[in-house]
């Protein structure tokens, strides 16, 4: 028994000790004679190939990436164990409250309550190993008016400063704005790092960041496909997301063009998201399905990473065909009509690709910053027949917005996507019903 208990007192000791005893590895910025900028930790240089997200570390790990991204301090000793036992630094998020949600920068007592919270945390983590910068606020800028914001900002970085003589600060805004810029230099000087959330817009960040005198370094804090509110809409007002191999090119293009491109002053990047979520979509963000299948775009970013082919990859799409049009087509289709539908899809690897095929009412809990929203559920009954990459469907009963769903999947945990906006008019009576594709037509 003495045994027992001094084998379980040493694995005890062994798995707490990161917390318990564990020493700060210091991180700093430096210049280059070139004027070049490089992180440095532990007295090496780190370039940052992150995630933004917490979950499926070992594929992280496995595709060649070296830091995750977190935006608040939720559970930060667990992410922070969980880190340092498989090698990964952690930038760790100061969720800064935001004006559009009710947060008043004119009242004092709140602000100083906040940054009395903040230093209570730093001062609970700051010597942890995995520990690599302080992302002190998450898009503050976002639908604000008081600019006060940045004085607190600046406040919360000084503290840092003070209580965490080994780490960097970093603030994130809402795209990249030459006057956010301005704002930036004059009230927060704390700040040591740039951060940008970046979409669509991120091929301009090089040379813009530059113009509005940023002269310090930046990362690209979050960055993945078209944002929705960047990519074209149909006539009633839904936008037209990119599908999983649209994505995965757009991905791998911009980090090796405007990520990788600007290494005297980007310190590298956190691809988001890491994990799943509804915005606007189920899918539009997410690099991982509901069951944590990975996409096409984890395939190219390996390939960017580590300079080696994935042992097996995701399914690709070439085309999909709806009604005999292309998504992003205005596609009107009348109330309990069938339709048909097909996709031209492959695997690289010669797996067999299995298709789920849905019809889901538009999303119209549409919300800003990523805040939680609610996703519409598939209808059940709407599939006819399916065969292979075609299906015959029949338009919901009730007129409005929505949307195809396709999801393909292999056999090896990988996953594609494509979903396609149509809209169901009210079924006129004395109308000739539309006569749908003939099924044989479209079978592969």
């Amino acid at each position: 028994m003495r045994t027992l208990y001094s084998r379980l007192s040493v694995f005890f000791l062994l798995t707490f000790s990161t917390s318990l005893f564990a020493q700060a590895i210091k991180v700093e910025i430096r210049q280059t004679e070139s004027g070049d900028w490089q992180l440095i930790r532990g007295g090496s240089p780190y370039y940052i190939q992150g995630a933004g997200g917490d979950t499926h570390l070992d594929k992280l790990i496995s595709i060649g990436g070296n830091s995750i991204r977190t935006w608040s301090t939720d559970n930060a000793r667990e992410i922070l164990d969980a880190a340092q036992a498989k090698g990964l630094t952690v930038m760790m998020g100061l969720w800064v409250q935001h004006e559009r949600h009710g947060f008043d920068y004119n009242d004092a007592e709140k602000v100083a309550n906040q940054l009395e919270g903040f230093k209570k945390v730093v001062s609970e983590l700051k010597d942890h190993p995995a520990l690599l910068l302080w992302g002190v606020g998450n898009e503050v800028d976002l639908e604000y008016k008081n600019t006060s914001v940045w004085d607190a900002i600046n406040q919360i970085a000084q503290m840092i400063h003070q209580t965490d003589p080994n780490h960097l600060t970093c603030t994130v805004t809402a795209g990249l704005d030459k006057e956010e810029v301005r704002l930036i230099k004059e009230k927060a000087p704390a700040i040591d790092i740039y951060g940008i959330n970046t979409y669509g817009d991120l091929g301009n960040v090089k040379a813009t960041i530059r113009e509005a005198g940023w002269n310090g370094p930046y990362i690209i804090s979050e960055w993945g496909p078209n944002g929705h509110w960047e990519v074209k809409k149909t006539k009633w007002g839904a936008p037209v997301e990119q599908h999983s191999t649209e994505k995965a090119n757009s991905y791998a293009q911009r980090y090796t063009d405007y990520i990788a491109g600007d290494r005297s002053k980007c310190l590298g990047s956190y691809v988001f998201l890491w994990g799943q979520k509804q915005e606007t979509t189920s899918t539009w963000y997410g690099l991982f399905s509901e069951k944590g299948e990975s996409c096409e775009a984890l395939d190219r970013l390996e390939k960017i990473w580590t300079s080696k082919t994935p042992i097996n990859q995701a399914p690709v799409i070439d085309s999909v065909v709806v009604a005999h049009m292309q998504k992003g087509d205005n596609i009107l289709i009348t109330a309990e009509e069938p339709f048909d539908a097909y996709v031209n899809a492959r695997d690289p690897d010669g797996d067999g690709i299995r298709y789920l095929w849905q019809i889901i009412p538009e999303s119209t809990d549409i919300r800003s910053g990523g805040d939680a929203e609610s996703a519409p559920k598939a209808l059940p009954g709407s599939v006819i027949r399916k065969k292979g990459g075609a299906a015959q469907l029949r338009a919901p009963q009730k007129e409005g917005a929505y949307r195809l769903f396709l999801t393909l999947t292999d056999k090896s945990g990988h996953y594609a996507y494509s979903n396609i906006p149509f809209y169901v008019l009210p079924r006129d009576p004395d109308a000739k019903p539309s006569k749908a594709v003939s099924f044989k037509r479209i079978t592969l």
